[in-house]
């Protein structure tokens, strides 16, 4: 069993479904007052029912004694952060949301947007600017808010640097999977998404004993049930452990909080 606790720590470093080299641990940096979590006191009139009573699944809800209201995504939410890449390593594995990675597509990951956001980046150095749709999840890196595929990198002038501070703004929500980004598509499209599927990773295992083991002992942990998502890393099969049923990113930041488990990083579905 000690093996298997230095191979979780050793394979923790991953993201949500391909790999990525550095620190692991989620903080989030300083939250824009758009985004997200705590700050949705005024609910937009789509999220109400006609008689301006909240869908069920906007209800406030109170965790560790804190009232929260899930996460909304709009169309003009902007966020600040650190963007990396990622590129040649990845380039033919599958993302989070089944597709293959394409270094050459303008695609990037982030660790809770909802999949087929489109966000504009624009490198705060330089100010060039690129636009891309989120496929994958991560970067799991402090202070890095998304990871670009090389060629969104290689717009905006980050191949050389690695990391760079950036700014993001919410473009809209592709309604496919699309290869490129179609612009008279997304005007019409909708204008905002709800975040309602948080979870918490807390461990990761090469062999699916340890993953099945720590499945059944955390199966029921706090409320919030244990599930097995299987991923890739140096093409073996690598098994992540994930509490789900978190209904926004700040009731997956209070969890965190309690100190439960070392290594622990927020994702969504």
């Amino acid at each position: 069993m000690v093996i298997r606790v230095v191979v979780l720590a050793l394979l923790l470093i991953m993201s949500g479904c391909t790999t990525y080299k550095g620190s692991y641990t989620y903080r989030p940096s300083k939250v824009s007052k758009k985004y997200p979590s705590e700050v949705l006191a005024d609910t937009p009139s789509g999220i109400k029912k006609k008689n301006g009573e909240l869908m069920a699944s906007m209800r406030p809800y109170t965790v560790f004694g804190k009232e929260y209201c899930p996460t909304v995504v709009r169309v003009g939410d902007t966020m600040n952060g650190r963007a990396s890449w990622y590129g040649s390593d990845f380039h033919g594995k599958s993302t989070c949301n089944g597709e293959a990675y394409d270094m050459y597509a303008m695609t990037a990951a982030h660790k809770t947007l909802p999949m087929n956001t489109v966000v504009r980046v624009t490198n705060l150095e330089n100010n060039q600017k690129t636009v891309v749709r989120i496929n994958d999840r991560g970067p799991f890196v402090e202070s890095r808010i998304i990871d670009l595929s090389y060629s969104a990198a290689k717009e905006i002038n980050l191949l050389a640097r690695g990391s760079a501070p950036v700014s993001l703004e919410v473009l809209g929500f592709e309604p496919s999977d699309a290869k490129s980004i179609d612009f008279k598509m997304l005007a019409k499209g909708p204008r905002q998404e709800i975040l309602n599927s948080f979870a918490v990773q807390i461990g990761a295992f090469a062999n699916i004993q340890g993953a099945l083991e720590t499945q059944k002992k955390y199966a029921l942990f706090h409320g919030y049930s244990a599930i097995i998502k299987d991923s890739q890393y140096n093409n073996d099969q690598l098994f992540r452990i994930w509490l789900r049923g978190f209904r926004s990113e700040a009731e997956a930041r209070d969890f965190i909080t309690q100190g439960y488990f070392s290594g622990q990083f927020i994702t969504r579905e």
